[in-house]
């Protein structure tokens, strides 16, 4: 009996189910066991809790950064004229996206330039350039709920070009986004003239970039996502800074009058709308579902007119309300009605919506 029990204790010794302490052998207890798997799930806890702040803080990014930056380029135009500080603004961003993609390997050919000049042009020059102009005279949540009407001009020219057809439910958008663009121009036509020109610009560069989003598809752009990014941004920002030249801005530019209100918004504009919120955007486009990641479309011109009313005193009516609810709602249908409909060229909606994705985002 005693030999036995000798044999199972050296047995529960090798083992490691009992141990030694004070000379005394003890059976270990199932916790012991336990205790070497509590630190790992600890461990994947602080990997989830991480990886969530992160994905939190890229969202806050998306959504609240880019909806800022209508109010901090009305900052910014108040004493650095409007073609100038896209000018800066655009040349400073590419510059940096296309030292990103050289360092990555990326050599841009003569027919990616050709191709960007013209992106460049509708993105950036007229969209940009007159979305910049605009906000010396309109509000900013005003330009951000006009530039909301992009993926309405999208639809209606991929439709005209023979691109995508237009289901009921899309259609229902259009008339609703229509209805929300009237509500938000019908009282300013007796406004003085500066504000309806801000307006009719606004919506002519929402047009131009709309434009841009189709035919880029055609277009001979690099392959690589920063490259097909940064050339069209750096050739817009050539274009602006001529364009200034031209019109007599660079002239009438007093830069020791430059307030630092205007520098800071110049530098949020570099800064956060370009860089800090583009990475968060790449990033996320990694991580998440393309939708998911786009309903920064309907959060943008929100947080615009909110900032607006809280930091710029811009006027929240009832009006402004019912518009911002009548064009979100108008996106919702139309994306819905998207989804249900085939697709002339399947794989030039692909690349339409990857530059949609990647170059929108660096405004």
């Amino acid at each position: 009996m005693l030999r036995d029990q000798s044999k199972e204790i050296k047995a529960l010794l090798r083992s490691g189910r009992m141990i030694n302490i004070g000379g005394r052998p003890v059976v270990a207890r199932a916790t012991t066991a336990r205790a070497t798997i509590v630190p790992e799930s600890r461990q994947n806890e602080r990997r989830n809790r991480a990886e969530a702040i992160k994905l939190g803080l890229a969202f806050a990014a998306i959504y609240l950064v880019w909806g800022s930056t209508y109010l901090a380029i009305r900052y910014a135009v108040e004493t650095i004229p409007p073609l100038v500080t896209a000018g800066i603004r655009h040349t400073i961003a590419g510059g940096i996206l296309l030292a990103f993609a050289w360092a990555r390997g990326f050599r841009p050919r003569l027919e990616h330039w050709k191709s960007a000049m013209i992106v460049g042009g509708l993105f950036f020059l007229v969209g940009h350039g007159s979305l910049h102009w605009a906000e010396q005279y309109v509000a900013s949540g005003l330009a951000a709920l006009l530039i909301a009407t992009e993926p309405m001009f999208i639809l209606v020219l991929a439709w005209l070009m023979g691109q995508q057809r237009i289901s009921r439910i899309s259609a229902l958008g259009l008339g609703l986004g229509v209805v929300g663009v009237a509500l938000l121009t019908g009282a300013e036509l007796s406004v003085k003239g500066s504000s309806v020109l801000g307006i009719l610009a606004v919506l002519i560069g929402s047009l131009s970039w709309s434009l841009g989003v189709v035919v880029s598809p055609k277009l001979k752009l690099p392959e690589d996502a920063l490259g097909r990014t940064a050339l069209p941004t750096l050739c817009g920002a050539a274009m602006l800074l001529l364009a200034a030249g031209v019109t007599g801005e660079f002239h009438a530019t007093h830069w020791a009058s430059i307030s630092m209100k205007s520098l800071f918004g110049l530098g949020y504009l570099i800064t956060f709308g370009s860089i800090v919120a583009f990475t968060a955007y790449t990033w996320l486009l990694q991580r998440c579902p393309p939708a998911l990641v786009a309903t920064h479309t309907y959060a943008n011109p929100i947080v615009a007119v909110l900032l607006g009313w809280l930091l710029a005193s811009e006027a929240l009516t009832v009006r402004v309300a019912l518009a911002s609810v009548a064009i979100l709602g108008a996106i919702v249908l139309i994306r819905r009605g998207e989804r249900g409909v085939a697709v002339v060229h399947p794989a030039s909606s692909v690349r339409l919506a990857e530059d949609e994705l990647a170059v929108r985002r660096v405004s």
